[in-house]
Formats: C-alpha cells, sequence, structure tokens
C-alpha cells in the first residue's frame, strides 16, 4: 500500500512541476548617471540634484514594449542616490515566479525622482520621470550574469540580471522538482540536473529498494534494511544458499528445501536404513579393504604384515628366521632388521666381511686393520687410488664432476660431459628452463631438471596452459540441459522447459506440487489477493448497475416531458416566449468597450468563460485576449422576476453590455446576444 501511496504521489507531483516552477529574476544596478541633473521633461529636479529610485516591471515577451501589467512581477527601490552614483550590491532587486520560465521576457526599468529623501507613495506621475529603459531578451536558466548598459539622451545606466531556480528546483524551466530524503518514502539525494542519487544501499526508481548483504541469494532470500539477507523458509546460511533437510531426513542431503537425497550406503524415504555395513562401520583396521557381502556382512582384504578378520593383527616376519650366519631378527613397524654377527653385513647377514687376511688391496697396496681387526684400510701405491686400490690416477681423478657428470680428456684439458640439464665447470649450475617463459595465460613455472612443469590457472590445461578446459566433458548438466563453455571456460547449462538451477537440476513442476511449510503462506497470500480482486469487480458491477437505473430514469422522464409538451396550447407557447424577449428600450448602447456578460443561471448554462493576460492591442500574437462562447443551452428559461431585475440592471448602468437571454427548445424564439464590436456601437441579433 505504501508502494502505492508513493508511486501516486510521485505522478502528481511530477504533474503539477509542469506546469508551476519555481525561480527568481534578479536584477542587480550597477551604476547610473545623470550628469546634467534633469528630469526627461528637461525641467532640474531641485537645488540639491535628483534623488533617484528606480522601478522596475517584469513581463511577458513583446515585439515593441508598451505600458501595461507588469504580468512577471514588479519591484520599486528606495532612493539609492542623487544625480550621477553608485550602487552597492546588497540593493540586488528579486522577482519570484510561480510558473514555468517561457525563456523570454520583456522588461521595463525607469529611474524616477523623489521631491523627499524618502519614495514617495505615488510612482506613477510622469512628471517625475528621470528616463526609461526597455528591453526585450531571450534568457536560459543559470547562475551566470547577462551585463546591459542603457543610455538615454542625459542619462546611462548599467545593471546585471539573470534567472535562477529556487531551491530543490531543477531543469531548463525550473519545473522539475527535487527535495533530497531519507525516509520510508525515498532514501535519495538529488543531481545538478533534478535527478535522484540513491544513497548508499539503496536502489530503484525512488530509492526506496534496499541493497541486500552482497552474495546474499536474492531467490532465497530478501532484506528490509542494506546489508540484510533475511532467508525464506527452507533456507539457511550467511547468503541463504543452503538448503534445510526435511526434518525426519537421518542420512541424506538436499539441493531443494525439505529435500532427502539419501548418502551412499542408505535407503528410505528418509535416509534411515543401513545398505552398506562397511562404509557406516569401517570394521577393518591397517588400511585393509572391505567388501560388502550382503546381510550386514563383510570381508577384509589386509595389507602386508596384517591378518585377522579386520586385519588388526599384525604378522611376526621374525617367525620364519630369516636372518643368516648366526645373525638376530627385530621385529620393526615396516617389517624387520637383522642384526649381524662379528664379520658378517648385509640385509640378512648373508655377506662375509673382508679383512687383511683376505688380501683385499690391489697394485701392491698395504693392508691396515680398524676396529680391532673388523674393518680395514688400504695405503695405495703411486699412480692408484679407490678403496682397494683398484683405481689408476689420471688428470680426471682430480676433477670432480658433479650432478652425474663425468670427466673426459681431451689432449691436454680435463673437461666435464655434464647430463642434460646441467652446465659449469663441475656441472654443480641447474638450467632454468622457465627463464624462456614457456607458460602461458599466466600459469606457474616450475623448473625441474632438463625440463619444467606449468601450474596452470582454472579454465586452461595442456603442457604450456595454452588449451580451455573442457568444463563439459563430465556431463554437469542434468535433464537433458545443454552444457556450453564460456571465454574463461566456465560451462553453464541452458535448461529446457520446467527445469532450473545452476546444473538444470531443479523440477519446477514438481517443486509446485511438492507440499511443504511454506506452501500455506504462500496460499494465504494468494487468497488475499483474490479477495481484494473479487471486491473491486463488485465495487464495479455495483457502480455499473447503478449508472444504468439513472439512464433509464433519466430517458423515462425525458420522455413524459415530451408528452406533456405536446398537449400544452400553442397560443400559451407563444405568449410565454413573448414574455422572455427584451425590449429594445431596456437596450442602450454606449459605444464603449465592455465585458461580455451572460445572463443564464450557471446551473443551467454551458457557457464556459476563458480568459487569459489582459494585453493592449500593440502586444505580440501570443499574448492576445481570448474571450469565446460555447454551446448555449437551449433549456435555459428567464422568470419574469428576472426580467425585471434585467431591465432594471440595463437603466441604472448606461452602457453597452454584451448578454444572452436563452428560450426554451419549443419556443418559436431563440436566443438573443447583443454584441459589442471595435466599431463602437451594438448589434442586436435574434436567431428564429
Amino acid at each position: 500500500m505504501a508502494v502505492w501511496f508513493t508511486s501516486i504521489l510521485a505522478i502528481v507531483v511530477t504533474l503539477f512541476t509542469q506546469v508551476l516552477g519555481s525561480g527568481v529574476f534578479e536584477i542587480d544596478l550597477h551604476h547610473f548617471q545623470n550628469t546634467k541633473g534633469l528630469l526627461a521633461n528637461g525641467l532640474s529636479c531641485s537645488m540639491t540634484g535628483c534623488r533617484t529610485y528606480f522601478r522596475v516591471c517584469l513581463k511577458n515577451f513583446q515585439t515593441v514594449v508598451s505600458p501595461g501589467d507588469c504580468i512577471f512581477g514588479k519591484v520599486t527601490t528606495p532612493v539609492l542616490g542623487i544625480d550621477s552614483f553608485s550602487i552597492q550590491q546588497d540593493a540586488r532587486l528579486r522577482l519570484p515566479l510561480n510558473f514555468t520560465w517561457p525563456g523570454a521576457f520583456s522588461l521595463v526599468i525607469e529611474a524616477r525622482y523623489s521631491p523627499a529623501a524618502d519614495r514617495p507613495e505615488d510612482t506613477t506621475n510622469p512628471e517625475f520621470l528621470i528616463s526609461s529603459f526597455a528591453i526585450q531578451r531571450q534568457l536560459g536558466i543559470g547562475r551566470e550574469w547577462s551585463h546591459d548598459v542603457q543610455r538615454g539622451t542625459q542619462t546611462e545606466l548599467r545593471y546585471s540580471y539573470r534567472f535562477i531556480c529556487n531551491e530543490h528546483y531543477y531543469g531548463d524551466t525550473c519545473s522539475k522538482i527535487c527535495a533530497p530524503r531519507d525516509d520510508h518514502f525515498g532514501h535519495y539525494t538529488c543531481k545538478p540536473d533534478g535527478q535522484l542519487a540513491c544513497l548508499p544501499g539503496w536502489k530503484g526508481e525512488y530509492c526506496q529498494e534496499p541493497i541486500c548483504l552482497e552474495g546474499c541469494n536474492e531467490r532465497n532470500a530478501n532484506c528490509t534494511l542494506p546489508g540484510e539477507c533475511k532467508c525464506r523458509k527452507g533456507w539457511q546460511g550467511l547468503f541463504c544458499d543452503v538448503c534445510k533437510l526435511h526434518p525426519s531426513c537421518k542420512h541424506g542431503t538436499c539441493i531443494e528445501p525439505w529435500q532427502c537425497t539419501c548418502k551412499e550406503g542408505w535407503g528410505g524415504i528418509f535416509c534411515d536404513q543401513d545398505l552398506n555395513y562397511c562404509t557406516h562401520h569401517k570394521p577393518c583396521a591397517n588400511g585393509a579393504t572391505c567388501m560388502n557381502t550382503g546381510q550386514g556382512s563383510y570381508t577384509c582384504t589386509c595389507m602386508p604384515g596384517f591378518t585377522g578378520v579386520n586385519c588388526d593383527l599384525e604378522v611376526r616376519e621374525c617367525d620364519s628366521q630369516p636372518c643368516r650366519n648366526e645373525g638376530h631378527c627385530l621385529d620393526s613397524e615396516n617389517g624387520y632388521r637383522c642384526v649381524c654377527p662379528r664379520g658378517f653385513e648385509g640385509t640378512h647377514c648373508e655377506h662375509r666381511m673382508l679383512t687383511c687376511a683376505d688380501t683385499p688391496c690391489f697394485h701392491g697396496g698395504n693392508c691396515r686393520e680398524r676396529d680391532s681387526g673388523n674393518t680395514y684400510i688400504c695405503e695405495c701405491p703411486v699412480g692408484y687410488t679407490g678403496l682397494n686400490c683398484e683405481k689408476k690416477v689420471d688428470k680426471c681423478t682430480s676433477l670432480q664432476c658433479t650432478n652425474g657428470g663425468h670427466c673426459v680428456i681431451h689432449g691436454n684439458l680435463r673437461l666435464c660431459s655434464c647430463r642434460s640439464g646441467f652446465t659449469g665447470q663441475r656441472c654443480e649450475i641447474n638450467i632454468n628452463e622457465c627463464a624462456r617463459n614457456p607458460c602461458a595465460n599466466g600459469s606457474t613455472c616450475i623448473d625441474r631438471i632438463n625440463d619444467y612443469t606449468c601450474t596452470c590457472p582454472t579454465g586452461y590445461t595442456g603442457r604450456h596452459c595454452d588449451k580451455l578446459t573442457d568444463r563439459c566433458a563430465s556431463q554437469p548438466c542434468l535433464n537433458g540441459g545443454t552444457c556450453t563453455t564460456g571465454d574463461k571456460g566456465q560451462p553453464t547449462c541452458l535448461c529446457p522447459a520446467h527445469y532450473s538451477g545452476p546444473q538444470c537440476q531443479s523440477d519446477d513442476v514438481a517443486l509446485l506440487n511438492t507440499p511443504s511449510p511454506n506452501i500455506g503462506w504462500e496460499s494465504s497470500d494468494t487468497l488475499s489477493l483474490a479477495a481484494i480482486c473479487l471486491g473491486v469487480g463488485l465495487v464495479a458491477v455495483l457502480v455499473f448497475f447503478c449508472m444504468v437505473v439513472v439512464v433509464i430514469r433519466r430517458i423515462k422522464k425525458q420522455r413524459s416531458k415530451e408528452q406533456d409538451s405536446e398537449t400544452m396550447n400553442n397560443l400559451s407557447k407563444v405568449d410565454f416566449q413573448k414574455e422572455n424577449l427584451i425590449s429594445t428600450l431596456e437596450l442602450k448602447n454606449t459605444n464603449k468597450k465592455v465585458d461580455l456578460e451572460v445572463d443564464c443561471p450557471r446551473e443551467k448554462s454551458n457557457h464556459k468563460h476563458i480568459n487569459h493576460y489582459h494585453l493592449d492591442y500593440k502586444t505580440s500574437m501570443g499574448y492576445n485576449d481570448e474571450l469565446s462562447f460555447l454551446d448555449k443551452d437551449e433549456n435555459c428559461e428567464k422568470t419574469i422576476e428576472e426580467k425585471k431585475h434585467l431591465s432594471r440592471m440595463y437603466s441604472e448602468r448606461p452602457e453597452c453590455r454584451i448578454s444572452t437571454i436563452c428560450s426554451s427548445r419549443d419556443s418559436m424564439y431563440q436566443s438573443v446576444f447583443v454584441i459589442a464590436e471595435e466599431k463602437h456601437e451594438c448589434i442586436i441579433a435574434t436567431e428564429v
């Protein structure tokens, strides 16, 4: 209801301001010069000079400015100076207008003499006129001043003028109104052109609609204040984008409110029936794989190192005695390990350790025992190296190549031949394959050994992230929806009829037929709307019926009058008509221009009198007076007393007037018009 009231109020204000405006015509007088101190008639004002005041008249635009009414306004200043003087700025003149500014005007400024120190009461005495200036101008609305200088025979006046809009009025004619407000009917300020500028948090034609919290799902929520997000029934969450499950749903999910879509392993209407023992109970331990065998049974496939029905028993691998040569087996979390006796090594103590007794040193190397004979070291002769003096020393021996590089001798030079992806004197530098920016579309390059990897942003794929991801390959659209890919690879579903949602997952028809807690609320709104429409319809039918009854009664009444009129005596008709005639002795012409007067009563006459500005004959065509009579009433009758009053009126006011005397429909005499024309004579016209 408040929205209807706001809309109606806005329309009324808009229509009203199209006719009425609000602005001010301002005149700023700067300097007046009367060098000789004379009046317009050539006489001197006084011994002390001409005490001068100004009379300003603003009227409609005239091609030739003539005396007459100041239609737009007039103003008179106090005495501002003597003879020649400058005028202070506080003497600015303001002429307010309460209608639309037409854009053109005529201005008359008169400088007048005041015999006394104060302005005289009579400001129209022609003997006190010093000078008169008249201009016609086109003027737009704005705060800029238009400057002008008017010179007479012995005087000069400098002044400026402008037309500005009042507060809250805007537009080229000051007819657009805009008042800032922050209440129930709107929340806005006004732009320089008068358009509404909504306050932060509001939108709409009159800024009465709040902007909800950013991200708030408008389909599932609403708001009464900016920044709110009030969820409708069936929705929850900060942005009202999370559906509520059916109250009886146990192990299910939903996409729309009050749904119950069962999770894996659950069934039934409310997802309360257990169908998957492995999923819900997870009986298998230590990473074992559980398999349902039906009716709540299962089997566990154990990982290596575990056994049992639920794979909860750890296998003791040392029971198989994997250690050789009397090694000691120790169980560990990841298996087992062997603790070897002296003189043996290896995973299962399968290798016998070498000692100096085995002469392990080659090329005559000297063997020395360490750690009480458990280990040894070979002292190699000149030219050999290695653990057992098995390597011959060459130029590459002292050049240690890193990262898998090997030494190569070219003549007297020793060089490291590096693996692909490395460089440097010793192959110690990893070549940065990302230096040439191989990854496209803003992806991130990760350097590897002789290789690189591009981490692609969303929507791109490929080795160099130069291919758009086909998001439609997974067929995300349901219920026959068509998947399309946007510029950035984002999939969009085009849903068939009766389906909606990001993936066309919502069945609109099913939702309408599915009972939910909010159906009662929606139906109540529907019933309220139907009741309102029914009431309006009944009122309209009742009004139409009353109109039909009134029309029928009027028709019957008119027919009865026609039957009565047919039985009247013709002679009485003639006598009655003669009584309504005006004697020529009662009419007198004084050859003066007068206004039009209609003597028929207002309730019986259809005459309309249209009167605009009363201007002189020299006024332009656009401002001529109009006077018209429309649709004379044939049923208007005069009584004998009215006729006597008419006779007495003309005898008391002996001037020519324009009158109309209306007779009945069946009279043989028709209306009499007395017309005053420019020929200064009266014409009596009688239609028979």
